[in-house]
Parts: structure tokens; sequence; C-alpha cells
């Protein structure tokens, strides 16, 4: 069977996330009432017809393999030190956190039953779950979520400010936790759902961040079983899950299969299920494939080329911001858009996606290379210039040629730029060292409905690990935004802080992309989000 999907997924405001006591889990649905038998003909057959064989008990439990194509290898299984999302989504199967961000956008209970905040919304008392056990078979208590917290700000984390949220995580008894902030924090349960994923104290305490990595262990639907490296990833369902209907497949196994066409060849031989990332192209091809089905949506995403003025010559040209606007004019995003993604995707305005709150107030750069020329000249450059660029490899659609797009563009207006394709995971290992050159590629995807995560995250300066700009203007807003609960203060302050990145670009701003993925028919389940994140709980595969 073949079908397209194109699924338009709204992002609900952030506000829901502030009452006092989040929503109880929806509750399972009754099976519907079984219709009666019709009534027996009054006619008997002449002959008595041969007994039928008893029918075979309906399937319970997980069942069955679910396949995960993934363009790169994770990096990590623990997630203070996930670099990007393909690690996210490896790991994140593994563990559960406090509260979960379903697929609506709400924030609803996972480990933590339910919560209140202090009437000044500087305390947050969570209730946990009773009876919950890790893979290992240590129970889950209040210990537990203090050890996760303390660990994330600790030096072995590449993510220390999504914990630093919190000033401080204590224990009140061992189902209860109490959370206290320096201030009203409007974001503090997306973030808790994007990164506290709860770990074993005892267990962790004893094999330290390295045994971890290499055995990884959380209260997640599914278990560590084996990592055969560079070939794939092996989990098996967890028989003990708090949620007992969870998970639906008996295994899960994500293949690693770098290129992009063997991805697609993969899904068209049923040696995959699920595939994610495909060009425009690729996904077109797929649409005639046999029992294949391709899904396309609109991604709160954006792609960029980060300067870097963390590292390197405090002289180079690209401190000055009269040239990080001049590039930003110099690149033809439209023409890349049109001409790698068949036009599916938008020019990204600033870093401020286009289904986020505050974005409208600037337009985007539009192509223009003889405004840009006359810049350069304006601040000295008129002969332009060399400069270093780094972008990762096979981790993004069509990124390669997205790069080299940029080198091309910013050659006919007199820059020359020595770029270097890394190896992703070697990529962003550099880049929380600072070790990067003063132009690099990347993306960054948010579910939360705001840009603060992804703002604070690559414009956090030393503080932040994938972070490579500071600006001290733009850490007074950010700070304003991340205490602000009045939702049309917060809008106010996100359309101030566009306004002045776009007289003082931090980035050459790319684009908006629509994505498109396949999976095969027997897929039962899944559900895309608008982040390309993947909770794999509630997939299943028919026999």
């Amino acid at each position: 069977m073949k079908r397209l999907f194109s699924i338009g997924l709204a992002l609900v405001t952030i506000t829901a996330m502030l009452a006092s006591c989040a929503p109880a889990a929806p509750a399972e649905q009754e099976a519907p009432a079984p219709t009666e038998a019709p009534a027996e003909q009054e006619a008997a057959p002449t002959e008595a017809p041969a007994a039928e064989a008893p029918a075979a008990p309906e399937a319970t439990g997980p069942q069955g393999t679910l396949r995960v194509a993934l363009p790169t290898e994770p990096s990590s299984l623990y997630i203070p030190t996930t670099p990007d999302k393909i690690s996210d989504i490896a790991a994140s199967q593994l563990y559960d956190p406090l509260v979960f961000q379903n697929s609506a956008g709400e924030i609803v209970p996972a480990l933590a039953e339910s919560w209140e905040t202090s009437e000044d919304g500087t305390v947050w008392t969570f209730k946990l779950r009773q009876g919950v056990t890790f893979h290992n078979g240590d129970p889950f208590t209040a210990d537990d979520v203090v050890a996760t917290w303390e660990y994330g700000i600790s030096e072995t984390s590449s993510w220390p400010e999504k914990y630093t949220i919190a000033s401080n995580v204590e224990k009140v008894d061992d189902f209860t936790v109490k959370v206290t902030t320096d201030g009203p924090k409007p974001l503090l349960l997306v973030t808790m759902h994007d990164f506290w994923s709860i770990i074993p104290k005892k267990y962790m305490d004893e094999v330290g961040v390295e045994g971890f990595l290499q055995k990884p262990v959380g209260t997640g639907p599914f278990m560590f079983k084996e990592w055969v490296k560079g070939e794939q990833l092996t989990y098996v369902a967890n028989p003990n899950y708090w949620q007992k209907e969870y998970p639906k497949a008996a295994e899960l196994v994500f293949r690693f299969i770098p290129e992009s066409a063997t991805r697609v060849a993969a899904i068209q031989q049923d040696e995959v299920d699920i595939v994610t990332r495909l060009s425009a192209e690729e996904a077109e091809s797929l649409k005639s494939a046999e029992g294949v089905n391709v899904i396309q949506y609109q991604v709160p995403r954006i792609y960029y080329m980060a300067f870097n003025n963390l590292s390197g010559d405090e002289k180079s040209p690209i401190r000055d911001p009269k040239v990080r606007q001049a590039m930003n004019y110099a690149v033809d995003v439209d023409g890349i858009i049109k001409a790698l993604f068949a036009g599916n995707g938008q020019r990204a305005a600033g870093y401020v996606a286009s289904s986020e709150l505050g974005y409208g107030i600037v337009p985007p750069f539009p192509y223009d290379p003889e405004k840009a020329k006359a810049l350069l000249t304006e601040a000295g450059y008129a002969d332009g210039f060399e400069v270093g660029m780094a972008c990762p490899t096979g981790v993004f659609a069509a990124f390669e040629e997205v790069c080299q797009a940029v080198v091309s563009n910013l050659g006919d207006v007199g820059i020359k730029v020595n770029l270097e394709m890394m190896e992703s995971g070697a990529f962003w290992d550099l880049m929380v060292k600072k070790e990067l050159p003063e132009l690099n590629g990347d993306s960054w995807a948010d579910e939360s409905g705001e840009s603060y995560n992804r703002m604070a995250g690559a414009l956090g300066g030393m503080n932040a690990g994938y972070s490579l700009w500071t600006d001290p203007k733009i850490d007074e807003i950010l700070n304003n935004i991340s205490s602000e609960l009045d939702r049309e203060k917060r809008k106010a302050l996100y359309e101030e802080i566009q306004v002045y990145m776009q007289e003082n670009p931090p980035f050459i701003y790319m684009y908006e992309p629509v994505t498109f993925e396949a999976t095969r028919d027997r897929v039962t389940g899944y559900t895309p989000r608008p982040s390309e994140m993947l909770y794999l709980y509630d997939t299943g595969v028919t026999p």
C-alpha cells in the first residue's frame, strides 16, 4: 500500500505547562462492548459440520522487532553527554524523566505523579511514582532524582545549563523531591522533559560515567542489550515497565546506515521499518515503493552557519557586525532550498522558527550580493578575506551540499572559505572544546513552542557546551526571558532579541526545513514529533 501523509503538528503554548498541578495521565480507553452473535438459521444442515479448531489466543505484551535506520552512530547513550539529535533519539528510549511532553505538546506526569509550586514560582515539590524499578532491579527513589541533577551539573556533563536551571534539588522523603530555582522559570518543566532522564544513583556511583556509558541503565520502556560498533544497537522490552501497556515492540534495533541511498534501499527491501531525514528527491522516489508510506511535515528547526567569537583571532573580520551582515546578504538561501530541497522549506528570518513565540518581527535577510559587497567595503574588506569553516557530515539531509553552496556564494563576494567536512561526533567534540574555526554549519530543533532553549544553547558562551558565541546584550535578554512568566512580555523580549540579532548577527541564518520520513506498512502507532524526536514506546510492528 502506498500513501503520502502530510502532517501538521501544532505546538501548544508553554503557558499550559505552568499549572500548579499537572494533568492526570489520560485514562485507557475501554474496550468496546462485543456485538451480539447473529441468530442461527432455522434450517439445520443435513450433515454435521466438521469441528473447528479453537482460535489461537490473542498475543499480549510486546511483539516483534522494530528496526530504525539512523544516519550516524550515536556518540553517547547518556543524556548529559549526547551531542546531537541522533544520539538523543537512541538514548531516550532507555529512560524516563519526571515529566513528559506528549505528542500534543502537553506536559503530563511520568516518574513524578504530581507537583505543585510555591506562590512565587521558585519552589517546585514533586510527588514521585512508587513501585518503579530500574533495569538492574534497583528501586526508584528521590535519591536518584537528586543524583541525576548532581551529575547533570558536574564537569562530566556537556549540558550543565540544562540542570543549573534549578539552583538546588533536595530529597524531602523517599518519594518527594523539592526543586528550587533562583527565580520563576517558565521553561523548567519542558527542560526536565528534554534533559532530566533519571539515572540510578547506586549504579552510577559504582561504575562512574565511563562505566555507565558502556552499559546504561534507566527506568524506560527499553533496556540496553548490545552495541555492535559500526553496525547496530539492540534494545529489548522492559518486562517490568511501570506503564504496563508499553512498550509495543519486543525488540528495538537501531541500524547505523551513513549512506542516504543505502537507507532508501533498506526500507524498499524491507530491511528497516523507519527511515528519517530523507531528501525531497528520495521521498519522491519512495512514493511508488510497495509497502512504504512517506510522511512529510514542517519542523521548528533552524539551520545556520554559526560565527565563533569564543576562540581564534580577536581581530578576525567576523568580529565586525557589518561583515556578518554582509555574509547573510551574500548567501542565496532561496536558491539553495529550490535546488537541494525541491522548494520544500523557507528562509529563516532569524533564530526563532515560524511556529514559535515572537516570530514575525523581522524579515529574512534577502539575497543581495551587491549589498554584501558594499557592507564589506564599509568594513574595510573591499578585497575580501579568508576564513575557515567546518560542517558535520552524515547527520542532516543534503547538508554537505548546503555548506558547499555557502562557500560558493561567499566566494562570489570575495570571501575565500576553507571548508572542512568533519565526522559529526568529532565536529561536536571540537565544539564543546571551543576549537572549531570561525564559521561552522549546524542546526537546532526545539519542541517547546519557544526558542529560548535553542538560543541559550547556541549563544551561551563558555557556559554552554554547544555554543560558539557570547554577547552581553544577548545574555541580558535571555536572562529576562528565562524568568518572565507573562507570555506577552516574553513575546516582546523575543522580538527585542530578534531585532538585535539582525543588527549583530551571530549566525548566517539559513532555512527552516520540511522533513521527510518513510515507514513500512507493518509499523503501528508511530507519531512524528515536530522536533524530529522519536519516542518509540508506543510504536509497534504487526507480524
